[in-house]
């Protein structure tokens, strides 16, 4: 099992897939990366040589993955969340921050639906 960047990756998948597994390396990242370390992107994870990891942990290094890229990302949400402009307002609050529509939908941001207590349905009409 290859191991890159403190990621165990899938040992049955192609290379480029392999490495979409690590934060911060999407499918053109990873194409990108196996073409530097001059690797065959439709080799599978356990038919790379130690060689082959090797090219491809130093072509990783170039780029910010996993820890240090989540740090950043954090630090980016609570520098807005501080200097309180809309963006940061909208993390603290803990909804949409793009623009996205409120009234209805973003239910995955705002949580379970909570009812008001004290509020009476419609009255059903007759």
């Amino acid at each position: 099992m290859a191991r890159i960047a403190g990621i165990d990756l899938p040992k049955n998948k192609r290379g480029f897939v392999g490495l979409t597994y690590i934060y911060g390396i999407g499918p053109t990242r990873a194409k990108e990366v196996l073409r530097d370390a001059n690797v065959d992107e439709f080799k599978k994870v356990n038919d790379w040589t130690d060689d082959e990891i090797s090219r491809i942990r130093s072509a990783i290094e170039k780029y910010k993955v996993e820890g240090e890229l989540r740090s950043e990302v954090q630090m980016n949400i609570k520098r807005l969340m501080d200097i309180g402009c809309y963006r940061g307002i909208r993390h603290r609050r803990g909804l949409p921050v793009r623009g996205q529509r409120t009234r209805t939908n973003s239910r995955t941001r705002k949580g379970r639906r909570r009812t008001v207590a004290g509020k009476k349905k419609a009255a059903a009409k007759k």
